[in-house]
């Protein structure tokens, strides 16, 4: 593993961390992550592999980051304050949800790299997986446990701001 590849792992943490205390939402914490995971794409992607089973792998990582991604949004606390500021606060399963994604990635690039790569060559000749189907999965998986918890939560501040706009609206008159 390169500093690189433990500097992207630890920012993508502590993004999420950080939410553990209550915060202002903004497009800044929106957009950081998928910035991150952008960056890496670019650095680490090199095509989709079809060979063998690497379609599968790919799938089923993507699906697993998915879900993680999609439960730490919906287990993220979204609320507007009495100035009107949308908050978030990741409470400790959603923290653990994404610290599982990310944590999980991080150990398979450790064991990878240091002691299990001929476990892992065995295991990927019986499977019919090849490195371009582990790193493509890897990081697919990172990509869309980002992207589904920044869509959930994203939707959920936007509707946490319609209804308070609509309940204003419907407010009787003093």
């Amino acid at each position: 593993m390169t500093p690189t590849d433990w500097l992207v792992d630890l920012l993508l943490i502590a993004l999420v961390l950080r939410q553990v205390r209550e915060s202002r939402l903004s497009a800044v914490t929106l957009l950081l992550p998928i910035g991150i995971v952008v960056w890496a794409g670019e650095h680490y992607l090199h095509g989709l592999p079809t060979r063998g089973s690497d379609l599968v792998l790919v799938g089923a990582l993507a699906l697993v980051g998915g879900l993680l991604g999609a439960g730490a949004g919906l287990l993220t606390r979204v609320r507007r304050d009495a100035a009107g500021a949308v908050l978030v606060r990741a409470g400790a399963v959603a923290a653990t949800l994404w610290v599982v994604g990310v944590g999980s990635r991080l150990a398979f690039q450790l064991f990878a790299t240091h002691g299990g790569g001929e476990e892992l060559t065995r295991f990927s000749i019986a499977h019919s997986l090849d490195d371009a189907g582990w790193t493509t999965a890897v990081v697919l998986m990172a990509f869309a446990e980002v992207l589904t918890r920044t869509l959930v939560v994203g939707i959920r501040a936007a509707a946490v701001r319609q209804h308070d706009a609509t309940a204003g609206s419907l407010a009787p008159a003093a």
